[in-house]
């Protein structure tokens, strides 16, 4: 199967109608690219915390902890030298004495809105079109936990555009894809409903590529 470069243009064109998505976007590259670029300082971190929970409903539920485990990291050298393992560390943040939570889809957030090109963010959107993908076409080799190991979930989007042809886009571009395909033909309702099944809905194939 083949996926056009207008496809995926149309998606793109798409996003840029979406003036809520957009605004946010860009007060969220305001905030973490002129206003508070370091992450060394608690107060402005927890501000960028609260602002992608707030946004992206991340479910966060003690932003104070996730910002705290972030300044702990040091991550402005990490961030800078292209890290892809600082998105798993940042991801696990122990939210009381022995309990860890992993804030997965966050933390890309978290590292996208710093380097939106090197970072692609992951949600669940981005991995049921993946999974579509990979069941329909075999793209790359992965399991579906692998999606949330951070370098190799890079790598499957970087083999998902060779193997599509899609070079001309960045990973920010593919991404903006993936995850508008993922929403509108994979609702949480129908996934609901179907309890979760492997088996995707009729006609997805054409309609991805029209």
């Amino acid at each position: 199967m083949k996926i056009p470069k207008s496809t995926v243009q149309k998606y793109l064109t798409k996003w840029a109608t979406l003036e809520n998505y957009v605004l946010q976007e860009s007060s969220l590259k305001k905030l973490f690219g002129t206003t508070y670029p370091e992450n060394n300082n608690l107060d402005d971190v927890l501000i960028k915390v609260c602002s992608l929970n707030d946004f992206y409903s991340t479910n966060i539920f003690s932003p104070f902890m996730v910002a705290k485990h972030i300044v702990s990291l040091n991550i402005d050298k990490r961030l800078q030298n292209n890290d892809l393992k600082l998105v798993n560390d940042i991801a696990k943040v122990e939210v009381v004495k022995g309990k860890t939570k992993n804030f997965y889809s966050f933390s890309t957030k978290y590292c996208s809105h710093h380097k939106p090109t090197i970072y692609p963010i992951y949600d669940s959107y981005v991995e049921k079109l993946l999974m579509h993908f990979k069941k329909t076409d075999n793209f790359a080799q992965f399991q579906k936990q692998d999606l949330k190991d951070y370098p190799k979930y890079q790598q499957i989007l970087l083999q998902f555009r060779e193997f599509y042809q899609l070079q001309t886009f960045n990973l920010k571009e593919i991404d903006k894809y993936l995850w508008q395909g993922g929403k509108k033909h994979f609702p949480e309702k129908y996934y609901r409903l179907a309890g979760q099944s492997t088996q995707f809905p009729a006609g997805i194939c054409v309609i991805l590529n029209s």
